[in-house]
């Protein structure tokens, strides 16, 4: 609980993050924790994979606002993933859109990998 430790983004060569318990249960105080690393993933990879969608519908995306939370609970680990994205794709009706980003949610890898964990998810175009 009082440990500290570092992580390295070594393959990017992105830099190196200090981790600690308190980051992930209390406050981060500047420091990372596996929970906001796995956020970032999801966002990441759920946007790659909604644009690409999208795209291959003939409606690209101008601009994508993803948001990841991940909730934590102590002892018992990940219990689930909200995402939150906002979109601006000319040419879309709203639940089209809505339609594409649970397609995200389903299929980018980051979810699969995540089976088990509840994965909510809340779309709507800007």
């Amino acid at each position: 609980m009082e440990g500290a430790g570092k992580v390295t983004l070594e393959s990017s060569g992105l830099g190196t993050f200090d981790v600690t318990w308190a980051s992930r249960a209390e406050d981060p105080n500047g420091r990372t924790s596996p929970e906001e690393l796995i956020a970032a993933a999801h966002s990441s990879c759920f946007s790659m994979a909604l644009s690409n969608g999208l795209a291959k519908a003939g409606t690209p995306p101008e601009r994508l606002d993803v948001n990841a939370d991940v909730t934590f609970q102590p002892g018992e680990g990940i219990t689930g993933v909200h995402l939150t994205v906002r979109g601006t794709v000319p040419g879309i009706s709203a639940d089209a859109f809505v339609e594409a980003a649970e397609g995200a949610k389903a299929n980018c890898p980051v979810s699969k990998a995540l089976t088990g964990t509840t994965i909510t998810l809340d779309a709507a175009l800007a």
